[in-house]
């Protein structure tokens, strides 16, 4: 099976999904958050905090490269992976891409109380994230499939993308 890549805001579930989509299929996971985290012994809001969100990008696009394989993985990206224009090309070439669209209220919901967001640290609210969403939409859409995450349960979210992909 073509390597499945899970992109989308912060909150989205991209995680959770991943996980549970990758037990599902038998095929191995890659959070990509977390091997940032991993490799550079800290967490990626002192990356951030430290060295800048350019810096995480750029350690975030060698660590895809590095562990990315065309076949046989399910990949959450950070957030904003899909916002670096040869990472986003490379994963629409050789993978399927599902955008995991969630509203600003449901992403809220879902991580106001998260203290560890870089992009939302000093103002977490709907507004804020979703200019975000408007800032990264275009490039979200690029997606090969998009899945609506709005109200619904991880089980349905699951069902949804193994039914597009087959």
């Amino acid at each position: 099976m073509k390597t499945i890549v899970l992109t989308g805001m912060m909150g989205s579930g991209k995680t959770t999904i991943g996980k549970l989509l990758s037990n599902k299929l038998n095929l191995e996971f890659f959070d990509i958050d977390t091997l940032i985290e991993e490799q550079e012994g800290i967490k990626i809001s002192e990356i951030f905090s430290k060295h800048g969100e350019k810096h995480f990008r750029t350690i975030e696009k060698e660590i895809i490269k590095k562990i990315f394989s065309p076949t046989n993985s399910v990949i959450s990206l950070g957030g904003g992976a899909f916002e670096n224009t040869e990472t986003r090309d490379f994963l629409l070439k050789n993978s399927n891409v599902i955008y995991l669209k969630t509203s600003p209220e449901q992403i809220f919901d879902r991580i106001k109380n998260n203290k560890s967001r870089p992009l939302l640290c000093d103002n977490m609210n709907i507004e804020t994230i979703n200019n975000i969403i408007n800032q990264r939409k275009h490039n979200y859409e690029t997606a090969s499939y998009i899945i609506n995450t709005d109200n619904k349960k991880t089980n349905e979210i699951i069902e949804e993308i193994t039914g597009v992909l087959e």
